[in-house]
C-alpha cells in the first residue's frame, strides 16, 4: 500500500512510500482510509519544528474517515461497510488513574497516531474498537475528517475554559484550530469573538470574518490589547484561546484577558520564555492547559455536525490526491488554505 512516510529527523524528509498493509489481529479493526485531513502537526512533523516525541520512520496523518473492511474475530458490535472516524490514541494502557476515570487523552503511555504510531496517510489503518465511531449518513468523508480538530477545540473551550453566553473571546491563531475555535465559542454563545493573526493570515482573517468575527486584528499593524479594551467594560476579554504555537503568545493573552479571566492554550510551542508571569497572578487569571479529547467528545461533534450546528466544510479549503500531499500541505503553510484534506482514494 502507498503511505506518506516522515523517514528521519530533518526538514522536508516526508514522501510517499510503498509500504507493507497491516495485518489484522485479535481485537482490532482495519480500517480503509477515505480522506484525511492535514493537521498543523503534520506541517511541523513535515519541516521538522515539532516539540513531541515521535519515531520515524512513521507514517504521518490522524485526522481519519474511513470504512472498516476487515474485522478480528473477537470484535463484536462492528461490520465490514461501517463508515467511521478514528480517535487519534491509538494505543493506551487502560489500567492507570487517568484511563479508569475516563481520561486516557493523558495517558503516560498513550501512543498517538502518525507520531508514535503509523497514522492514517495510508490506505489502511489498524485500529481498536475503543477509537471508533460511526459518521452519520448525512456527513461526508470529507467533513467527517474535521471531527479530530474541532473536537480539540471544543475540549478547550467547553470541557476546559467554559464560555458563557455573551462573554468577549479572543483567539490567537487562524489555523485550523482557531477557526474551529471561532465556530465552538459562537455556538456557545459568545457575545463577541476578535480573531488575531499576521500577513501570512490575511486571507484566513477574511474566512475568519465569514465565520462571524466581530472583529479581526493583524498584530503586526494593531495593538491587540488596545482593540480589546475598545470593547464591553474596557477590562479585557474573558477568555483568550491560544491557538499560535508560539511561546510568547502567552505574554500577549496575559496583556488581553479581564481580571478573574481564563486563558486556554492548545498550541503547542517549544520557545522558552523569556517574561514574567506575574500578571497572572496580579490578575487571578485561570491558565488551562488542553490536549487532545475524550469519546463523549467525538459523539457530541458528530452530531452537531449531522444536525448543522456546526459547519466543518466552512474551513475546508482544497481536497487533493496522496500524491499530490505537498500541494495540500503548502497551501496550509502559505495560509492560503484553513484546512487542505488529502483524498485517499484520488
Amino acid at each position: 500500500m502507498k503511505g506518506l512516510v516522515k523517514y528521519a529527523g530533518r526538514d522536508g524528509a516526508v514522501e510517499v512510500r510503498e509500504l507493507p498493509a497491516p495485518e489484522l489481529v485479535a481485537g482490532h479493526v482495519l480500517v480503509e482510509a477515505r480522506a484525511v485531513g492535514v493537521c498543523g502537526s503534520d506541517l511541523h512533523m513535515w519541516r521538522d519544528t515539532h516539540s513531541w516525541p515521535t519515531r520515524e520512520p512513521v507514517v504521518l496523518g490522524h485526522e481519519m474517515a474511513g470504512v472498516i473492511v476487515d474485522v478480528a474475530a473477537d470484535v463484536s458490535g462492528w461490520r465490514i461497510g461501517d463508515r467511521v472516524v478514528c480517535e487519534t490514541a491509538a494505543s493506551i494502557c487502560g489500567e492507570c488513574a487517568l484511563c479508569r476515570t475516563g481520561r486516557y487523552n493523558l495517558c503516560p503511555d498513550r501512543e498517538g497516531y502518525g507520531a508514535t504510531r503509523d497514522g492514517a496517510f495510508a490506505e489502511l489503518l489498524l485500529a481498536e474498537p475503543r477509537v471508533l465511531h460511526r459518521i452519520p449518513d448525512n456527513v461526508s468523508f470529507e467533513q467527517a475528517a474535521l471531527t479530530e480538530p474541532f473536537a480539540v477545540a471544543y475540549n478547550a473551550l467547553v470541557e476546559r475554559a467554559t464560555v458563557t453566553p455573551g462573554d468577549l473571546v479572543v483567539v490567537q491563531g487562524i489555523g485550523a484550530i482557531g477557526a474551529l475555535s471561532l465556530q465552538v465559542a459562537r455556538l456557545r454563545g459568545a457575545g463577541a469573538v476578535i480573531v488575531l493573526g499576521t500577513p501570512v493570515d490575511a486571507l484566513r482573517l477574511e474566512k475568519a470574518q465569514a465565520l462571524g468575527a466581530v472583529r479581526t486584528v493583524d498584530v503586526t499593524v494593531e495593538d491587540p490589547a488596545a482593540v480589546v479594551r475598545s470593547y464591553g467594560d474596557g477590562l479585557g476579554a474573558d477568555l483568550v484561546v491560544d491557538a499560535t504555537g508560539v511561546s510568547s503568545a502567552l505574554r500577549s493573552a496575559l496583556d488581553m484577558v479581564r481580571p478573574l479571566g481564563s486563558i486556554v492554550k492548545i498550541g503547542w510551542g517549544p520557545q522558552p520564555l523569556d517574561f514574567s508571569l506575574d500578571p497572572l497572578v496580579a490578575k487571578a487569571v485561570t491558565l488551562h492547559g488542553s490536549f487532545s479529547h475524550t469519546w463523549s467528545t467525538w459523539e457530541r461533534l458528530l452530531q452537531l455536525f449531522s444536525t448543522g450546528r456546526l459547519d466543518p466544510g466552512a474551513v475546508l479549503g482544497g481536497v487533493y490526491p496522496l500524491q499530490e500531499w505537498r500541494t495540500g500541505f503548502e497551501a496550509m503553510e502559505a495560509g492560503s488554505n484553513i484546512k487542505s484534506v488529502i483524498s485517499m482514494t484520488s
